[in-house]
């Protein structure tokens, strides 16, 4: 299988750090991307599959899918074990909803972090950092009760980890008074999958943002 990729996508970390816990091996594609353009010069294969003209995109022999929820869901039938949605069908029901909310809810306000106005405004980046303040106290308030998201690790965790992870390197860090998201990180970044993916990430914006 083949991944189109960027460096700091988050959507395709998740994908790739998932297929890690699976043990499904990816030949990555590097597509494009700079921190002035990004990914204006698109790649004529993610143009072609996606209509969004966005990474992730897996090809598998002819089958192509975008979208990382739905390539997760391919991962899931693909390779039973390990299972990366919860048995019970309300806990998976709460994870897939988890995993959504860090999507369309987090990651944008994480997106916007990168931007050179709020990277060199604060004022600007002071509302996107409010919210994602107020995104981690009601993950710390689910995490008092269990280990997980959804109680068993899942899609959602990953989602949520590397999500949180690149928001820590713009500034958007977790505060000491949230111990359960704290003590669920480190949990996180033990695992061998997290920190193959998250450490490429890390190199990146050390050598292209200031």
């Amino acid at each position: 299988m083949r991944i189109y990729t960027g460096p700091l996508s988050l959507f395709a970390k998740k994908v790739q750090i998932a297929a890690r816990e699976k043990n499904l091996a990816l030949e990555v594609a590097p597509v494009p991307f700079n921190m002035h353009d990004q990914y204006r010069q698109k790649h004529p294969e993610v143009v072609r599959i996606n209509p969004k003209q966005q990474v992730p995109v897996l090809v598998d022999g002819d089958l192509e899918l975008f979208d990382s929820t739905v390539i997760c869901e391919y991962f899931e039938d693909l390779q039973a074990q390990p299972p990366l949605w919860p048995s019970d069908p309300r806990a998976r029901a709460h994870a897939r909803l988890w995993e959504l909310k860090v999507d369309e809810v987090l990651a944008p306000e994480v997106i916007a972090l990168m931007d050179p106005q709020a990277r060199e405004t604060p004022a600007l980046a002071k509302p996107h950092h409010t919210r994602i303040q107020a995104f981690y106290f009601t993950v710390d308030e689910v995490l008092d009760t269990c280990s997980y998201l959804a109680g068993d690790f899942s899609y959602a965790d990953i989602a949520m980890y590397i999500t949180h992870y690149f928001a820590g390197l713009l500034g958007a860090k977790i505060p000491e008074t949230m111990p359960n998201l704290r003590r669920w990180r480190k949990e996180m970044e033990q695992r061998e999958s997290v920190q193959a993916e998250t450490d490429s990430m890390r190199e990146y914006l050390q050598k292209h943002v200031a």
